[in-house]
């Protein structure tokens, strides 16, 4: 029999009506779980909020320190882009959060553990893959998988039956997720891929066109792959994103239109903005470009799919991920240094990198003169470099050769058996 309920809590449309949803389907106590991982405002009251709807207790867990130390940096030094575009904001929040709520089912004798993800979407893989890494002995309520509640209208309205306020309306129904590192938008008139994003959608990033007419430099800097200050002042790693993403927000920074593959199956259309994680990825990239050699900068480009793949599907607490992150960090080791970006209309150009690690070297690449390259070496390399396109060529040339001359022994022959006739 279960008692008690641990259900991951947000405070929006679905985990709101599931709270009462939960007491009237299994008499159980319900301990709501919210973590703080950057969602600004949007937590306020949310523990009232949870009470009064019916929850017996709702824990605030502040987690966007762990949030963007152990979970975002990874990703990023990981180079882990999503379908060409996505830097998966969501799909790095759910394994932290997935993990503390078990915690705090532990710390209260839950039975059961629950969450607000539709049959639909990805997070409900992502949520419970992590249950199954941390609590795999308890039972997992997903209501939108048992309940006769079929869409966001269904919800609005049970909400208004059980004097449940919610955000959410009828015009405005869009599915948001938000955090210290991005804002989704899902539903609506999003769900139609041939119409432009309303003006009114975005919350985090200026429109480009109404952005400031002057461009802005900022410099970040970088030690062992990991962002440590912004503009020659060394942050903590909240304090940096936030600041990048004012910077970057401002400018209009950070906004994709995507069209995904869901884990699912099927493909949804979602828009981002990620304005401060925008900027860190250009930059991480480029400095990356000045102090790893080619084959390793390889070695990382073919990691870094394989690492948003798992990402996205929430296979963080796994052998695989901890094996890719022991690679990142070595390739980490000297990348350091800082690069700065131009701000522009949504535009963000890198135009200067710096590190002590580079692998740049004037001498070397100079047009004028210098005394530590001998440029007639070069031919010698590329006479080795080009050895098998020389093998191929003078095995063809013998080939036809030889072709050409049994052509001509039978052309012989021929004119001389018709002279013989």
């Amino acid at each position: 029999m279960i008692r008690t309920i641990a259900l991951a809590y947000s405070g929006g449309l679905d985990t709101s009506i599931i709270v009462p949803w939960l007491k009237e389907h299994y008499g159980a106590r319900v301990i709501c779980v919210a973590a703080d991982i950057g969602q600004g405002d949007e937590l306020e009251g949310v523990r009232a909020k949870a009470i009064a709807s019916g929850a017996d207790e709702c824990y605030i867990e502040d987690l966007r320190q762990e949030f963007v130390e152990d979970f975002v940096w990874p990703t990023l030094r990981a180079g882990a882009i999503y379908g060409r575009k996505y830097l998966l904001g969501t799909s790095m929040g759910r394994p932290l959060i997935a993990r503390r709520q078990v915690e705090v089912a532990r710390k209260v004798g839950a039975d059961a553990l629950a969450h607000g993800c539709t049959g639909k979407g990805n997070d409900q893989v992502r949520f419970e893959l992590t249950y199954a890494a941390f609590a795999p002995d308890l039972p997992v309520i997903a209501p939108w998988r048992e309940w006769n509640i079929r869409s966001r209208e269904d919800a609005i309205a049970y909400a208004e039956s059980h004097g449940i306020p919610v955000a959410a309306t009828r015009d405005k129904i869009y599915s948001r997720d938000r955090n210290i590192w991005h804002i989704s938008h899902e539903g609506g008139i999003l769900e139609q891929p041939a119409a432009a994003p309303p003006s009114d959608l975005f919350m985090l990033t200026a429109a480009p066109e109404n952005a400031p007419d002057d461009p802005e430099e900022v410099t970040v800097g970088f030690r062992a792959g990991t962002p440590v200050s912004v503009n020659g002042v060394e942050l903590d790693a909240v304090e940096l994103l936030v600041a990048l993403n004012r910077i970057g927000g401002r400018h209009g920074v950070g906004r994709i239109d995507l069209v995904e593959d869901r884990l699912v199956g099927m493909k949804s259309r979602g828009v981002y903005e990620t304005p401060g994680g925008t900027l860190l990825y250009s930059a991480h990239s480029e400095l990356e470009q000045l102090v790893l050699d080619r084959r390793t900068l390889a070695a990382k480009d073919l990691l870094a799919p394989r690492y948003a793949d798992l990402v996205y599907e929430g296979r963080w607490w796994t052998t695989e991920r901890e094996g890719y992150d022991a690679f990142v960090n070595v390739t980490q080791e000297r990348v350091s240094g800082s690069v700065t970006l131009r701000l522009f209309k949504g535009s963000a150009t890198v135009v200067g990198r710096e590190s002590e690690f580079a692998l740049y070297d004037e001498r070397f690449v100079t047009f004028g003169e210098d005394d530590v390259y001998q440029q007639s070496d070069a031919a010698g390399f590329i006479r080795l470099y080009g050895l098998s396109a020389r093998v191929r060529a003078i095995r063809d040339q013998e080939l036809a050769a030889a072709q050409r001359a049994k052509s001509d022994i039978g052309a012989s022959e021929a004119t001389a058996a018709l002279a013989i006739a």
